[in-house]
Formats: structure tokens, sequence, C-alpha cells
């Protein structure tokens, strides 16, 4: 759930990719899709995810996982070029696997977050977070439940679409109206129509790590064509 706020948010947009170092030249249009290629043989020949056996445990925001540094290689990161600005998000599926582990990193400094699959990022946005007394909490938190049209029981049923919850007291990723000045009460607000298609590629136990200007190793990540 979105609402403004009277400190602007702080500005680091164009420099990063959710908590992925991307020191490549980074524009797009607002909202743009890539059109889906072929699949490639990284595609074909990627090991399938190892199925769950059961659900997450329920965390609260004071409670994150400890994180695998193994669990976060980066194989691949997407081009973006020029300013990233509120309301803007790339999202291309072509020559990433497709199966493979899907993990969400989460920049705040940035105000980016990003998704891989197999170590491929396949999408990335600018986000709304937590400010003034209600932070967004950092760590890493697995998702514990999926509503596409779910509604806020404590600010005044307000819709917060394609949820992805991730803490027992009120922390999720959902759609908002991603526009500079806006703020969240803890969550991580992304463009809707980014929002419907992450929340498409990700199921229940899927891991999100949140930082603050913490970056993953790139270094022997490929850029996108």
């Amino acid at each position: 759930m979105a609402g403004r706020v009277s400190t602007r948010v702080k500005l680091a947009i164009g420099g990063g990719a959710a908590a992925v170092m991307l020191l490549l030249g980074l524009s797009f249009g607002r909202g743009r899709d890539l059109p889906p290629q072929g699949r490639t043989s990284a595609q074909r020949s990627e090991a399938p995810e190892p199925a769950r056996s059961s659900p997450p445990v329920e965390r609260t925001r004071a409670q994150p996982l400890a994180v695998d540094p193994h669990a976060l290689m980066v194989r691949r990161v997407l081009p973006i070029e020029g300013p990233f600005r509120h309301g803007d998000y790339v999202w291309d599926e072509s020559g990433a696997p497709a199966t493979g582990r899907v993990i969400i990193t989460v920049d705040l400094k940035a105000q980016t977050l990003s998704v891989f699959r197999a170590g491929y990022e396949i999408g990335s946005a600018v986000i709304l977070y937590g400010a003034d007394d209600k932070p967004s909490p950092l760590g890493a938190f697995p998702i514990t439940e999926k509503d596409a049209d779910h509604y806020s029981r404590t600010y005044n049923n307000a819709p917060m679409p394609y949820t992805l919850r991730l803490t027992s007291d009120g922390v999720a990723i959902h759609g908002s109206d991603v526009q500079w000045g806006n703020a969240t009460h803890g969550c991580i607000g992304v463009p809707k129509p980014f929002a419907k298609k992450l929340f498409g590629v990700t199921k229940v136990g899927d891991l999100v790590v949140i930082t603050n200007g913490r970056m993953l190793d790139t270094s022997q990540a490929r850029q996108a064509m």
C-alpha cells in the first residue's frame, strides 16, 4: 500500500539494477517488454528446479533468513541504458533458462528490484519502499503466500494487486502506482504490469533478498544481447 510522504524518497536510480552491480551503460521506454525469441541451448540444458518438500516458515520483518552466497550467482544481466525512472521496468526472458530457481533482489538505495531465474536476470523495475516510521526490512525472506487480488486489511482496504507476501507482519511485494515522492508502509511496490509478470514466474518459497546498497558479484556475468 503506497502513500504520499512529506520527504522525498532518496534517489539512486540509473546506477544499478536491484542488488546487482550494473556498471554497464544503463534507457528503454517506460514499461517495455522485449519480444520473445527462440529457446537457446542454455534454456534446454539448465537443470530443473528441485521440488520443495514443505512450505516456508512464516517470519516477521525482524527474522530474516541466512543466505547461502552460492545461491546468488549471477550469470547474466539485462542491458539498461540511460535513466531508470519511477514507473519504468524491463522484462526479457529470451535467452534465459525456462526453468530454475527464482531469486528476487531488492536494493533500497538504488530503488530497484531484479528477478533472476537460474542466475539470469529476466526483469528489473524501479520500486517504492517503506519510509519514515515504517521502513522496509533488510535481509532474506521467502515468499509465503501469493494473492493476485489482495486488499489491505490495515490500510482502508487499499488494493494490493499481485501480492507476494514476505512476512507475517505485513511486508509484501505488490503492484503500486510507482511515482516519485510516494512511499509504502514497509512493502515493496512495483509497477502493476511488472507485478503481474513477477507473480507469474514466482512460487511460494522463492527467496527475496533486500539490501541497502550491497551489490552481488556480477564479475562473471555476461550482458544480455
